[in-house]
């Protein structure tokens, strides 16, 4: 057992002061907003009924940013800057893809502008070093496997995919007050949770500090932002958050994967090795499903598979009964599964209690499926008692006698 010791204080700081300074600062971002037209139309697939300024990522970069820089003061998280330029490149990234993020809440930039500029943060951010840069093959060996090392071409490539993905995953998901903010925050406890063991294993100030430190600010960051931000919503993320929030889950998920050995986690290097992108693909679960859901009704129908509808899985969840703010509390339920269910792989040993595990998700699974389903299995027992009422009524009525000719 590793005699380190998790500098929680610090920690706490950042989360704190990304926090307070994203809540203090969406206000402000707000009038900015509404000042400058970056205000959501009404379309007829939306849910809101009433112009909504956009822009809220700006205070949510902010307030990470604000964040990350205090803890280049603190003692020992600041050995996360001194020994690696990561946290640098995740924030000059940042800055890249917000603003091409503002430039789109405002002027509604084209799918290909959007793409580069999402490419070129992606590309920033592995030219700071934040790579995928080795791969984890699992085999019969002691240690469970070896671990493979890619050439920087490599390298890059998956890097700036996978940021892409995330990056648009976060965008897609955007379609409830309040649903990326929880849905992020969610996740980005997941990432810590797992960076934060592999930071208490490793013992290593140096080369595992990185990933949790970009997870505590972007949870904290999300959280004040989300007041603002829960139905009724005052303020949305527009693409200026969504952007940033997947580019800072690729920075700490691939953080977290680059600085694993087999001397951390021993023969479970390979669970530990899938866990952070298992969370990735918890974030890109609902969105995904959402897309491939959305091609497979459209192209039935003969429409183009990326024409706007109205049966996305959020707008099918208030169809069904649910208000909005039940929907999004469900797929924050779902998220909380999803990640939680990855992340808790890198802390219970399966091979002694498996059993517990298993129940323990199987449980939360149906909890979810029922808090899903429960509107249209409420109505079907309503109507079903209706249906029994209306049958009793009518046996209870006397039957009409018929009369006899004298």
């Amino acid at each position: 057992m590793s005699d380190y010791a998790i500098p929680a204080r610090e920690y706490a700081l950042v989360f704190a002061s990304a926090l307070i300074v994203t809540f203090l600062l969406t206000g402000v971002v707000r009038t900015l907003a509404v000042k400058v037209g970056a205000v959501t139309p009404i379309r007829d697939r939306d849910v809101h009924r009433t112009p909504v300024p956009r822009m809220g990522g700006v205070a949510v970069f902010a307030g990470f940013s604000v964040a990350v820089l205090m803890a280049m003061n603190l003692a020992t998280l600041g050995s996360a800057f001194r020994t690696s330029s990561e946290i640098m490149g995740v924030l000059a990234a940042g800055a890249v893809i917000c603003a091409v993020g503002v430039l789109d809440d405002r002027f509604d930039l084209d799918a290909v502008t959007k793409l580069a500029g999402q490419i070129l943060a992606a590309g920033v951010m592995a030219l700071f070093g934040v790579q995928v840069n080795r791969v984890w093959v699992p085999s019969d060996e002691p240690s469970g496997g070896s671990l493979v090392s890619l050439d920087q071409t490599q390298s890059t490539l998956i890097t700036i995919l996978l940021t892409v993905i995330l990056v648009n995953a976060m965008n897609f998901i955007d379609g409830l007050d309040g649903l990326l903010a929880g849905v992020a925050l969610i996740s980005g406890l997941a990432v810590f949770a797992f960076s934060a063991r592999q930071l208490y294993l490793s013992a290593n100030d140096t080369a595992a500090s990185q990933a949790p430190l970009i997870a505590a600010a972007l949870v904290g960051a999300c959280l004040g932002f989300l007041p603002h931000n829960f139905s009724p919503a005052r303020i949305f993320m527009g693409d200026s958050g969504a952007m940033f929030i997947g580019l800072a889950m690729a920075g700490a998920t691939i953080s977290a994967t680059s600085k694993l050995d087999t001397s951390t986690f021993g023969p479970r290097t390979t669970i530990a090795f899938l866990a952070p992108l298992i969370v990735a693909l918890a974030v890109v679960f609902i969105p995904i499903l959402d897309f491939l859901l959305a091609v497979i009704r459209r192209t039935r129908k003969g429409l183009h598979p990326f024409s706007a509808d109205k049966e996305h899985l959020h707008h099918r969840m208030l169809s069904i009964g649910h208000t909005q703010r039940q929907a999004v509390l469900i797929f924050y339920l779902w998220a909380a599964l999803l990640a939680g269910s990855a992340v808790s792989l890198a802390f219970v040993d399966l091979s002694r209690y498996l059993g517990i595990y298993l129940l323990v998700v199987g449980g939360g699974l149906v909890l979810a499926v029922t808090c899903s389903a429960w509107p249209r299995v409420r109505a079907a027992r309503l109507s079903r008692r209706q249906r029994q009422d209306t049958r009793a009524a009518e046996s209870a009525l006397p039957t009409p006698s018929i009369g006899h000719p004298s």
